[in-house]
């Protein structure tokens, strides 16, 4: 593995580049690129100059999006981690098929200078396999790619026929577990952040090592706070302790589950609901894209609230408020039942696909006002 930049080239496509030559790439303007290779030139741009640090965005699923400066060098230490233990080796296929502005696409540039594999590069969209005819050794995608890519048949035979797939940026429901199962392909779900620089942990979903668990990189050493937050001491890629707002599960073999996060907890008249798992719980019942929030409650202090996704001007194949409240009636205990269940058109979500649970906390909040307007108007 080559950790000097000053040694690195990056294997596209088949043919070699060095810092110079993505120099007279930029030179020459965007217009003789295609924008998923503009954007990788100038990430590599930045990847080569002198400076030792480089600004990664978060991406705001749980609050506002910040920038981070974060170290070249930890980035490289992340990504040895994760290409030894995947074992991916020089002039292997990789594939880039997400938004190069997040830590996760800057990673799968970084293990491909690093390792030297040879890297494939598609837009950052719904269906990146797309047009894909080599078969691939590695590929990192969101879980609504993977979703995708799994509805349509060429797709996922061109899925089958990559040897390892890491998902990360979301959360992966049971209905596309289970599909997973069922590929040939070795898939782990990953777990990590942007202050570690990508994944420290990983879960196998399919095959004889399945595992519902996470398993950290040895490097890594994981405790938990008072509140039973996890807290990670990762010294290869972050200086600081990181606190996390994950409540978790550590067991004695140094295995971790992660049961939701601290901010998404709902205290409704003094039972604490984990969001998270209540939509686990809750997506084998509603066939629609759906969110566990809550809104501000005189009585209970928070009020758990149910958005459902549809456009409620069309009746046909629309989510049936009446009938879900009624299942969920008989499912869950009285403190865990929906005080509100409303539609939305779509369900907020951050540039990169995940749940944004700060604007769907503000839209049910926003609905709630509109509710009790319309209700107390004569």
């Amino acid at each position: 593995m080559i950790f000097d930049r000053k040694q690195q080239r990056l294997l596209l496509e088949g043919k070699e580049y060095t810092f110079e030559d993505i120099s007279r790439l930029i030179a020459g303007g965007a217009e003789a690129h295609s924008p998923a290779s503009w954007d990788l030139y100038l990430f590599l741009n930045e990847w080569f100059n002198d400076s030792p640090v480089i600004i990664v965005h978060t991406s705001g699923s749980t609050g506002t999006p910040k920038e981070l400066i974060v170290r070249k060098d930890q980035m490289m230490q992340s990504a040895r981690l994760t290409c030894e233990f995947l074992d991916l080796k020089k002039g292997e296929t990789a594939l880039l098929c997400m938004n190069l502005r997040y830590i996760g696409a800057m990673m799968v540039v970084v293990r491909s200078l690093v390792a030297g594999l040879n890297l494939i590069v598609r837009p950052a969209s719904g269906h990146p396999l797309a047009d894909i005819k080599e078969p691939l050794r590695f590929v990192a995608m969101a879980p609504l790619q993977v979703y995708n890519t799994l509805q349509v048949p060429e797709e996922k035979e061109r899925l089958k026929q990559t040897d390892i797939l890491i998902i990360g940026g979301g959360a992966i429901d049971e209905a596309l577990e289970a599909e997973i199962k069922h590929l040939p392909t070795a898939v782990y779900s990953t777990y990590g952040m942007t202050e570690t620089l990508s994944h420290i942990a990983l879960r196998r979903l399919n095959g004889t090592l399945a595992s519902e668990h996470y398993y950290p990189f040895s490097s890594v050493k994981l405790s938990l706070s008072v509140e039973n937050t996890l807290i990670i001491d990762a010294p290869l890629v972050c200086d600081e302790i990181l606190q996390t707002n994950d409540i978790a599960r550590i067991y004695p073999d140094g295995s971790f589950m992660i049961l939701g996060r601290k901010d998404n907890v709902i205290n409704s008249g003094g039972i604490k609901i984990q969001a998270e798992e209540m939509e686990k719980l809750l997506r084998s019942f509603i066939p629609v894209p759906f969110v566990i929030t809550s809104v501000p409650d005189q009585r209970l202090g928070q009020a758990v609230t149910l958005l459902l996704e549809g456009q409620p001007e069309l009746l046909e194949g629309q989510p049936d408020t009446k009938e879900i409240g009624n299942k969920l009636q008989e499912i869950l205990e009285p403190y865990y039942r929906p005080k509100y269940i409303w539609t939305t058109d779509c369900i907020p979500q951050t540039e990169n696909g995940k749940v944004n649970r700060a604007k769907c906390r503000i839209l049910a909040k926003q609905m709630l006002t509109t509710f009790y307007t319309h209700t107390l108007t004569p």
